[in-house]
């Protein structure tokens, strides 16, 4: 293979003292348990010494290293919180399954390396697994291949994949990274690093200076600010590949050295009065040093909301992205579904025609992709409205000027299923997978599969399901209401009382905040206070 191998540097051997600045390998441990009448220790003993050691671990991310008596390693394993993570090996009720279980009984002592982050204890876990071959971890595997992280560095953009297999052809003259022990954790830190270096993960061939390019519409990673979008022209190769530059020195080193020549590297192209590049740098910064931030719902709201939020949407399910995984294995999805886009018509005895689209975005909703349309060609015909509306959005994808998304969902059964294909198979690009939830019995339906498939009402893919469903309903409900409004009233009537509800709304701002700028009146002292600076 020609690929170009690289790792991250190996950790020093566990000769080097545990003082030293990585935070000691193997520090306190004793490679084996070191004492003479070990031997003599019962299982229960032994246990509960490895327990207390585990426990005295530092709160940090990490990786740990399991060994037997003769200081043989194992297994390797990786740990957001070192002590949380190996203490569990240890405690009387672990069960590790049927290929780990084993591994307790040779289990004598264990070393560990601190990191600064997840990242750099992904990226360690896997060099180590590379250079020892420990046998649990290899035993793991069910047959399968390690994951790797594959950089095209021969294409014009390089893309960021994952693959089973790096000899593969496409992949000649990549840098290769890996390999990966777990490849949901792998999947996921590349997700989240992709929102920093915002590099390209599609399939498609993208050539520097093709006039086509202009005309090609970005697929929605663009519009949440998690790729530049070298397919549509909007970044040159160079402003690129100085960002896959960045990925692969972070990729390579440490956290703190890389953040440390970001910043210089932006200080100097502000001194040159590169402003844009300064700021590009600035925000990539911010967006490393948040990276170990756990995202909740409080999050998304102020100036680093990252997706336009509908509340009554997003409270179907507490994990959105395992509904968007769950979902993913029910319909025999390879990758991840990202994007999902669901179609709903509404009319009233076929007056006033009209369907939605909505989109969620890892399992949750992006009003910046949301959709409605008036039907033109059809009244009270819920199967060809759904042909036109198909039509109608798909047409640039239908002809490869723009990417489909992950998964298309249509609110109905069968029919409005088949409608939908009837619809795409006048296109000449194919989506990917199309698949229709009928509302009273809530059966998935999947093109060629005779029988729907029923899942249950707590399963988080169903529930995803159900969400974006009853989203496109709500969205194309409320455009139905305002055409009729606009049919019964009158166009100025619907303007009148559409100004009425705004000025309510703002009337009620304005009281609320003159409420917050009175002063407070007659608060009573609080003694305990006495004595304070004001």
């Amino acid at each position: 293979m020609s690929a170009e191998k690289s790792d991250p540097q190996p950790p020093e051997p566990a000769s080097e003292p545990p003082e030293r600045a990585r935070g000691g390998f193997g520090a306190g441990a004793h490679g084996g348990s070191g004492d003479p009448d070990a031997d003599a220790e019962t299982r229960e003993e032994r246990m509960g010494r490895l327990l207390r050691k585990a426990r005295m671990l530092p709160d940090v991310p990490g990786v740990y290293l399991m060994k037997d008596a003769a200081g043989t390693v194992l297994y390797v394993g990786k740990a957001s919180v070192l002590p949380s993570r190996v203490s569990s090996y240890f405690i009387p009720s672990a069960d590790l399954g049927p290929r780990k279980q084993p591994m307790l009984e040779l289990v004598e002592d264990f070393d560990f390396i601190t990191c600064e982050g997840e990242w750099e204890a992904l990226l360690m876990e896997a060099r180590l697994v590379k250079d020892i071959h420990p046998p649990y971890n290899d035993r793991l595997q069910d047959d399968k291949t390690f994951p790797y992280l594959a950089v095209t560095m021969r294409d014009d953009f390089p893309g960021v994949y994952i693959t089973r297999n790096p000899a593969d052809e496409r992949f000649k003259g990549a840098r290769i990274y890996g390999p990966f022990v777990s490849v949901g954790a792998l999947r996921h830190a590349m997700q989240l690093l992709q929102r920093v270096f915002k590099y390209r993960t599609c399939e498609l061939e993208i050539v520097d200076g093709d006039p086509r390019n202009a005309r090609f519409r970005p697929c929605l990673l663009a519009a949440i600010n998690q790729c530049t979008a070298p397919c549509a022209a909007r970044i040159g190769k160079d402003a690129y590949r100085a960002d896959v530059d960045r990925f692969i020195r972070f990729l390579g080193s440490k956290r703190s050295a890389m953040l440390r020549e970001m910043r210089e590297e932006m200080e100097s192209a502000s001194a040159r009065l590169e402003f844009e590049r300064a700021a590009v740098l600035r925000d990539q910064i911010k967006a490393i040093e948040k990276l170990d931030e756990r995202e909740t719902r409080g999050d998304w709201k102020g100036d680093d909301a990252e997706y336009d939020w509908q509340p009554e949407a997003t409270g179907f399910v507490q994990d959105p992205v395992a509904g968007a995984r769950s979902l993913a294995r029910v319909v025999g999805a390879d990758q991840p579904i990202r994007c999902l886009e669901a179609f709903d018509i509404a009319h009233l005895r076929g007056g006033e025609t009209v369907a939605s689209k909505v989109c969620f975005i890892d399992g949750k909703p992006f009003k910046e992709g949301y959709r409605r349309y008036r039907i033109q060609t059809v009244s009270n015909d819920d199967f060809n409205a759904m042909r036109e509306v198909i039509s109608r959005r798909y047409r640039d994808a239908g002809e490869g000027e723009e990417l489909y998304p992950d998964l298309i969902l249509i609110d109905g059964g069968i029919g409005q299923l088949n409608a939908a294909l009837d619809a795409f198979a006048q296109l000449r690009v194919q989506p990917p997978r199309v698949v229709s939830l009928s509302k009273k019995e809530e059966l998935l339906h999947l093109p060629g599969v005779a029988e729907p498939i029923r899942l249950g009402r707590e399963h988080l893919g169903l529930r995803l399901c159900q969400a974006i469903r009853d989203e496109a309903h709500r969205f194309a409900q409320h455009y139905h209401h305002l055409l009729r409004e606009k049919s019964l009233l009158g166009e100025t009537a619907s303007k009148v009382r559409k100004r009425r509800a705004i000025k309510k709304l703002e009337d009620g701002r304005e009281a609320s905040r003159e409420e917050h700028r009175e002063e407070p009146r007659d608060v009573p002292r609080d003694p305990s206070r006495d004595g304070e600076t004001p």
